[in-house]
């Protein structure tokens, strides 16, 4: 009975989205997690549960360090970034991937290749979920903030239309200055943990201004497809900026709440470097692909 009830929901969530996107990518049939939208839906929940109930267990228990965890976890994340970020470059070389606007079906066999890679990106959303819930059992719940929840659950949503309708063409270039952004901040973030590495660990607050130049660079990208046209989907486009347009106003919010209110306060109070990073997360730590922000960072 239950599996009936899943499957009639399956059915009308896709009936839902196929009559709103139209027809998807037949390129894509079959490929792990696409074909129904149930696995991202019931992931994205678990997620969300496990954040609350996380914070309940976690209340009254002492805080996790977590240490080789987190090492293991941010070399993991920065060479899958890495994989992703050359192999989205070789991929778009090899099908001559015009930068202004790149439609779906031109670069044939290309095409295919940056789906591919693009599909690690969505699934990589789901591994990702692992940041939050590693900040529940070290009780860092001040990092557990809305830009970070609606970050992290909204892309690997995204995705998973992205992959279903647009899995290639114009979606490469979020993912590959994302891929770059995710090489830097989760190498930070490994060397971090080891207390010998903080005094080389200069470029922390460029991380965030690294973020904003994404953000700005992706949705220029994306409008100059918008005045010229190659047949790329006009909704997605629109769709799009509008939602990296939601990340900037809360990363704006966050720098001014933050970084301009209290200048002079932040001058005089500069924490020794050393005080700076806690278990491998910095306390400025603000993430727009992973969503994160410290309200009380320096």
């Amino acid at each position: 009975m239950l599996l009936e009830h899943l499957k009639a929901f399956d059915d009308e969530i896709n009936a839902f989205l196929d009559n709103m996107f139209g027809p998807r990518d037949s390129r894509v049939r079959g490929w792990f997690m696409l074909d129904s939208y149930l696995p991202t839906f019931f992931l994205t929940v678990m997620y969300l549960l496990s954040i609350w109930l996380g914070n309940k267990y976690m209340k009254n228990r002492p805080a996790l360090s977590l240490r080789g965890i987190l090492t293991l976890y941010n070399l993991g994340i920065t060479l899958l970034s890495a994989y992703m970020l050359a192999e989205l470059i070789l991929s778009t070389w090899e099908g001559g991937y015009n930068l202004q606007c790149q439609d779906l079906t031109s670069a044939g066999e290309a095409d295919i290749r940056v789906a591919k890679v693009l599909w690690w990106y969505y699934f990589s959303k789901s591994v990702e979920f692992l940041d939050t819930i590693f900040f529940v059992l070290r009780k860092k719940t001040s990092q557990i903030t809305f830009l970070h929840v609606y970050h992290h659950a909204s892309m690997f949503n995204i995705w998973w239309c992205v992959l279903n309708w647009i899995p290639c063409g114009q979606s490469f270039f979020g993912p590959t200055l994302n891929s770059f952004i995710h090489i830097l901040m989760y190498s930070y973030y490994g060397l971090s943990v080891f207390p010998s590495m903080h005094k080389y660990l200069w470029w922390k607050k460029y991380l965030t201004q690294a973020q904003l130049v994404q953000f700005v660079l992706t949705i220029t990208h994306t409008m100059s497809a918008v005045l010229k046209p190659c047949g790329f989907p006009f909704g997605c486009l629109i769709f799009q900026s509008s939602y990296m347009l939601t990340l900037v106003i809360l990363f704006l919010n966050f720098y001014v709440q933050t970084y301009r209110k209290k200048p002079m306060k932040k001058d005089m109070q500069e924490p020794p470097a050393g005080k700076e990073v806690k278990n491998g997360f910095s306390k400025a730590y603000f993430s727009a692909a992973n969503g994160v922000m410290n309200k009380k960072a320096q």
